[in-house]
């Protein structure tokens, strides 16, 4: 991705981040970089104007869960190359959901073409099988193995992501939902939040988008990498293509283990550089081990000032 790449910073890992940390205008902080030309390469890749959904598309266009993954994607990679280009070029690379194949195409292991198409397949086949099976994502805060347990008990519901050791966000039917919503104390959570997003999404209700994602993942032409790219789905570093093939399709319908992720990284990593849009990983990530140093870049300038 990056031409004369400078050394690995081994204590160093870029985090990237899902489609929920997108927002109206989220890419005007970053259309000075002289990296933004990207967007117009993953806007010829996915067929899709994605600097109009960057800079010009409201809220309700841009969380749309196509129109989120592509433009979530797409920014992500002009801050990553950005902070490359600055000199910073991290071993180890973590994403959240969409953000696994953001941080795939940063390793290398997949060309920029080839994650626009990915992403674009992806966000379609998903947003097509949300209005086939309507569902949607609530927040858990403030359980314990017990609570997370008696999640199991509960019909149309099953766990998305693990966040943390005391959080948990869950898909589920509408129905399951509002059941869990209001049980929620009596099951050991402190806090439930119902999600303004388009599915119920690292779930069985993903199913139907399964068959489209597979196909274009095998159509992928992949590459190798010395970057330490870890999985969401069993929170374990992967190197080989084929794993990764394999391990993009069981994304789909199985959780984001986030938590078993960051802690797999070793004690040897101290500082995290979360690309944009966002700052929602380095919240998490700050409740799940101690970094000495965290960065969240909010334009250019601040991306090119990081010092590890």
């Amino acid at each position: 991705m990056v031409g004369s790449a400078p050394r690995f910073a081994e204590d160093v890992v870029a985090l990237f981040p899902g489609q929920g940390s997108i927002s109206a205008g989220a890419g005007a902080p970053w259309r000075a970089s002289e990296h933004w030309s990207l967007v117009a390469e993953v806007s010829d890749a996915a067929g899709v104007d994605v600097a109009r959904l960057l800079l010009d598309a409201d809220d309700d266009e841009v969380v749309r869960t196509d129109h989120a993954q592509l433009a979530t994607f797409a920014l992500s990679l002009v801050g990553y190359r950005h902070l490359v280009a600055g000199g910073v070029r991290p071993r180890y690379l973590l994403g959240h959901s969409l953000g696994e194949f953001s941080a795939l195409v940063a390793a290398g292991l997949l060309t920029l073409d080839e994650g626009a198409r990915l992403i674009a397949v992806r966000g379609s086949a998903m947003a097509r099988a949300a209005r086939e099976v309507p569902g949607s994502m609530v927040a858990l805060m403030g359980g314990d193995d017990e609570a997370r347990a008696a999640l199991t008990t509960l019909e149309g519901v099953w766990v998305a992501n693990v966040n943390g050791d005391q959080q948990v966000v869950v898909s589920g039917t509408r129905e399951g939902l509002t059941d869990l919503l209001a049980r929620h104390r009596d099951l050991g959570w402190r806090r439930a939040t119902a999600l303004p997003v388009g599915g119920a999404f690292h779930s069985p209700l993903m199913a139907p988008a399964q068959d489209d994602l597979d196909a274009a993942l095998t159509r992928a032409t992949w590459g190798d990498t010395e970057h330490v790219v870890v999985a969401n789905v069993d929170g374990r570093p992967h190197g080989d293509p084929g794993e990764w093939r394999d391990l993009l399709s069981r994304q789909l319908t199985s959780p984001v283990q986030f938590l078993e992720a960051t802690l797999a990284l070793p004690t040897t990593v101290r500082v995290t550089i979360e690309m944009p849009p966002g700052s929602v990983l380095t919240g998490l990530t700050k409740r799940i081990r101690a970094f000495d140093q965290q960065y969240a870049p909010a334009d250019p300038a601040e991306m090119g000032a990081i010092v590890p």
